[in-house]
């Protein structure tokens, strides 16, 4: 009985007691793997699949994890470049020994199943790899305090843009009446409290306020 498996991308024609060298396995030496993607069965009756034949499989030894015979690349470039290179390359291979064919009851072995090395690696990273967390989503920003619907524009006094509106808003003070009737002890008070580093004064917001608030 011969089985025509397929694995690392090449398929293969084996029997049982056969020897061969495959893509690299994820197995040690003298573990047993099975091969489940067996394209045809051959015998004293041949079975083809579609694309394989189902709950068939091949057992196999592994004897040693080898390298390949070396293969050389070399590269020459144009005269004009005036480079060269070579390159050496060792195939990683599998050592196997194939010990039994089965025709059916593959899914129920309980054997480990033949797996490249590669898609294993990528697996175990990813199973590895912590779980991200959720982006945390950002606190909404406080929104700007606003001015009662009775409240001047106080941009109109000089030097009054909207950083500093928000200021006297977040001060209380939202009417032209209000700094008109400042006193000295006031104007000190939210020059130190707001940091408006002689402003007011510098400014002539109070007889501003008076004009504008009659207005």
């Amino acid at each position: 009985m011969f089985a025509v498996l397929k694995t690392g991308g090449k398929q293969y024609k084996v029997q049982s007691g056969d020897t061969l060298r495959v893509e690299k396995l994820a197995a040690d030496a003298g573990e047993t793997v099975q091969f489940n993607e067996i394209l045809m069965l051959g015998g004293d009756e041949t079975v083809v699949g579609a694309p394989f034949v189902k709950d068939a499989g091949v057992q196999a030894e592994v004897v040693d994890q080898v390298k390949g015979e070396k293969v050389i690349n070399f590269v020459k470039r144009r005269r004009k470049h005036s480079s060269k290179r070579t390159k050496g390359h060792r195939q990683k291979l599998t050592l196997i020994k194939v010990t039994d064919i089965l025709a059916s009851g593959a899914d129920k072995s309980g054997v480990k199943a033949a797996m490249g090395a590669g898609s294993v690696s990528s697996k175990a990273v990813e199973a590895a790899a912590p779980k991200k967390a959720a982006p945390k989503k950002a606190a909404p920003k406080a929104a700007a305090p606003k001015a009662d619907a009775g409240a001047d524009d106080l941009k109109k006094l000089s030097g009054v843009g909207p950083a500093l509106e928000k200021k006297l808003i977040e001060g209380g003070v939202t009417t032209f009446a209000q700094i008109a009737a400042w006193t000295d002890a006031d104007v000190a008070d939210m020059d130190e409290k707001l940091s408006f580093k002689g402003r007011i004064e510098r400014e002539g917001w109070i007889e501003q306020a008076k004009e504008l608030a009659k207005g």
